[in-house]
């Protein structure tokens, strides 16, 4: 059973294009800096329930904090509102009307998820300050193989590396290499399907067509499976496996 799990989440997650295991976490947490990104990802989760159709204004959504922010009703005690409120100015009043400008300037407008910026699943904000928390909190921390963003921010294999190693392996059976390192690039680079394709010349459909049918066999395939593992150690993967 344990088998069956692990080489479903594989295909599923070549499949879906995401890392980690099939039911993780209690929430998406995003370390964000301060200044620029705070106020940008309040307004996107306000957002939310208009994207998503639950109304055409986002106060009308019944389980959203966003009349707490604009002053429409008094916030309970376990909600903090002063934080992003005080961006917008030191008064009550004139918080709650800025804010409200804020966000509904966007209504009916397409705009770029403030989320696309997020760094490894987990920080937002610019290269200095990403390269502030990895120096500062994570250098000599291990990996943990159920926290995705530490297995990502602790440094990933180059294609290159990976097409080396691959080859040392398998060089013999080129078609199988082939496979194996567009498998392992998706798996464990962090590069796009676009990215991978155009070091294999390939498009990104092919990436993510190779990257199944490869799953697949490894699930079906205990030799090929050891092979995979054995690749993957010698790419110092072995305490990064999900």
């Amino acid at each position: 059973m344990h088998h069956i799990m692990g080489a479903y989440m594989t295909y599923f997650n070549i499949r879906h294009q995401r890392p980690g295991h099939l039911f993780q976490g209690r929430y998406k947490a995003i370390l964000a800096e301060r200044d620029e990104y705070a106020a940008e990802l309040s307004r996107y989760i306000h957002l939310n329930p208009v994207r998503a159709n639950l109304g055409d204004r986002p106060e009308k959504y019944s389980w959203s904090s966003y009349p707490f922010f604009i002053g429409l009703s008094k916030a309970p005690t376990w909600l903090v509102t002063d934080f992003i409120r005080s961006y917008f100015g030191k008064r009550l009043g004139g918080a709650h009307r800025r804010y409200r400008d804020f966000v509904e300037v966007l209504l009916g407008q397409k705009y770029r998820s403030p989320l696309e910026a997020v760094v490894s699943w987990a920080i937002l904000g610019g290269a200095d300050f990403v390269a502030f928390i990895k120096d500062r909190y994570l250098q000599n921390r291990g990996v943990d193989p159920h926290v995705p963003a530490l297995r990502a921010l602790a440094g990933r294999p180059s294609v290159d590396r990976i097409i080396d190693v691959v080859e040392a392996k398998l060089g013999k059976d080129r078609f199988l290499a082939r496979g194996v390192e567009l498998y392992l690039s998706q798996k464990h680079t962090g590069k796009r399907l676009r990215e991978i394709g155009g070091i294999f010349r390939i498009g990104e459909s092919g990436v993510s067509q190779a990257s199944r049918r490869m799953a697949m066999k490894i699930a079906e395939d205990h030799k090929l499976r050891k092979i995979i593992e054995e690749i993957e150690d010698d790419l110092n993967l072995s305490r990064m496996k999900t």
